[in-house]
């Protein structure tokens, strides 16, 4: 199945984005993208297909409201500004999507959360009961509680739980790369994107794993990771550029490229 058959024919789909996407080239918020996908989103709804996403930018959100901060590194503060900006995140992402008549619903989350069978069913149901009402879902981890001991620790893997407690049909992880290269397309001018990949143990072993990005948690292997753990439960990733020019409907329509992994 193509891209495009992969999104045609998925009810439920999980759709990720990393800071790196949600960013402008200043670091703050790009919120023409977020009406931008906002819109194209709204019409993949209106056909049937039901979506929950999994949304970071919470410390972007955070210093585009307290620039102040931005150098200060302690813990306590990158906490504090996540506070600050899961606010304006949510409000960014509420704005975005008021246009359109939707409502969207804040859900944050940590690997405890995961781990408890009691939480887990209480997460699935409510991500039930919001779609069944038409709102859509934005699940972030709990960066202002979180530490090592309860930390997922990056949205790639958050993305994959969340499809995995969902019965997702779909998951589409946006970043900043086209897909899954041979090697690091950002170095190496002649990397190849791989379209396909069906063993995800022996990709690792024939690829170039780049280093992590300017602002996001983790590089390809998060990606890889989060599309090993889906694709266990039957569940197809999509990895893809969130930068691209209405990035979901060109992959909808078969024009935007991308690397489709499957069980």
């Amino acid at each position: 199945m193509t891209i495009q058959e992969h999104i045609a024919t998925a009810r439920k789909i999980v759709l990720k984005f990393g800071s790196n996407t949600l960013a402008g080239n200043e670091g703050k918020m790009n919120i023409a993208f977020l009406e931008e996908f906002a819109e194209q989103a709204s019409a993949l709804i209106a056909k049937g297909t039901h979506i929950v996403i999994v949304s970071s930018g919470a410390q972007v959100a955070g210093l585009s409201t307290m620039d102040k901060w931005a150098r200060k590194k302690d813990i306590h503060y990158r906490q504090a500004l996540c506070a600050v900006g899961q606010v304006q995140l949510m409000q960014a992402w509420q704005n975005a999507f008021k246009p359109h008549g939707r409502h969207i619903a804040q859900i944050l989350l940590t690997q405890d959360d995961f781990n408890d069978p009691i939480r887990t069913l209480n997460m699935r149901n409510t991500l039930f009961t919001l779609i069944d009402e038409g709102i859509i879902p934005i699940i972030n981890e709990n960066d202002t509680v979180s530490v090592e001991e309860i930390k997922i620790g990056d949205n790639d893997t958050l993305a994959a739980q969340s499809a995995i407690l969902w019965s997702a049909d779909l998951l589409v992880l946006f970043s900043d790369i086209d897909g899954l290269y041979n090697k690091n397309p950002k170095e190496f001018p002649d990397a190849e994107l791989v379209a396909e990949v069906r063993n995800i143990d022996s990709i690792r072993k024939n690829i170039s794993i780049g280093a992590t990005n300017s602002f996001g948690t983790g590089g390809i292997e998060t990606k890889l990771s989060a599309a090993q753990r889906a694709s266990s439960y039957g569940i197809p990733t999509i990895l893809a550029h969130g930068g691209k020019p209405r990035c979901l409907e060109a992959l909808a329509e078969g024009r935007q490229k991308g690397t489709v992994f499957l069980a």
